[in-house]
């Protein structure tokens, strides 16, 4: 199913209902909220994020994977991308307001990569009750000056961002976010350096953030959204414990 959160035709997000509950027979499902990542262009879709939700929703999860304004002729850039998953996350907890089937004791944000810099973004004054960065974006100054992403930065923040602007959009400098995180990065990323993590994890941390950073051994940039890898397979193990 797909919901409208706006009138701009990428401010949608693909529902998928539970196959399965988890916790007691009947009872409401967690919510999985999916961020596709692409470093914000539109040559990138939800779609990306289908194979999790699939998982997700036969794991007993209640999936909304959402689409965003992007980079390029989409209409995205800093902050309207951003606010897109805002204003989506307000109308996630609108509709948990009249929709039993939704648990908002559980709401988990998986964002991969770009998305993950989202799911960080947006983490609080939202339903959102913890995090699962996979491979994410988090100082996008360093990005910039890697020249990450073929440049992607500054089609997203604009041509010559002000220092400002960098630590406002990046979740490195919005610390502490005070919901849990599950950061989890491959050792092999050839896209978003591990090195970034590993950072931003020490940082979070140093600021009173609750954060269990996993590196997968062996892990490219895109294993960690692969339902049969051994890193994905550790998040699914770790929601399935309660966690979030």
């Amino acid at each position: 199913m797909t919901t409208t959160y706006g009138d701009h035709p990428s401010q949608i997000v693909h529902r998928w209902d539970p196959v399965a509950t988890v916790g007691s027979a009947g009872g409401p499902a967690p919510v999985a909220v999916l961020l596709h990542g692409g470093w914000w262009r539109d040559l990138h879709d939800a779609r990306l994020m289908d194979p999790l939700a699939r998982d997700l929703s036969s794991a007993g999860w209640a999936v909304w994977n959402i689409e965003y304004r992007r980079t390029g002729t989409d209409g995205g850039g800093w902050p309207q991308t951003r606010d897109d998953v805002a204003r989506a996350l307000d109308l996630l907890a609108a509709t948990a307001e009249r929709d039993e089937r939704l648990d908002t004791s559980r709401v988990v944000s998986v964002g991969h990569s770009a998305g993950g810099h989202l799911a960080l973004m947006t983490a609080t004054d939202s339903p959102v009750t913890s995090v699962v960065p996979l491979a994410p974006i988090t100082d996008l100054r360093r990005c910039a000056e890697a020249g990450l992403g073929e440049g992607a930065v500054e089609p997203f923040l604009g041509p010559g961002p002000a220092p400002g602007l960098y630590a406002e959009s990046s979740p490195l400098h919005r610390l502490p976010l005070a919901v849990p995180q599950l950061l989890v990065h491959g050792d092999q990323d050839q896209r978003v350096p591990v090195e970034h993590s590993r950072d931003y994890a020490a940082a979070a941390r140093a600021a009173g953030d609750p954060v269990d950073y996993r590196e997968a051994p062996g892990a490219d940039h895109f294993a960690v959204i692969d339902p049969a890898h051994a890193a994905w397979r550790a998040v699914r193990d770790t929601l399935a414990t309660g966690w979030g």
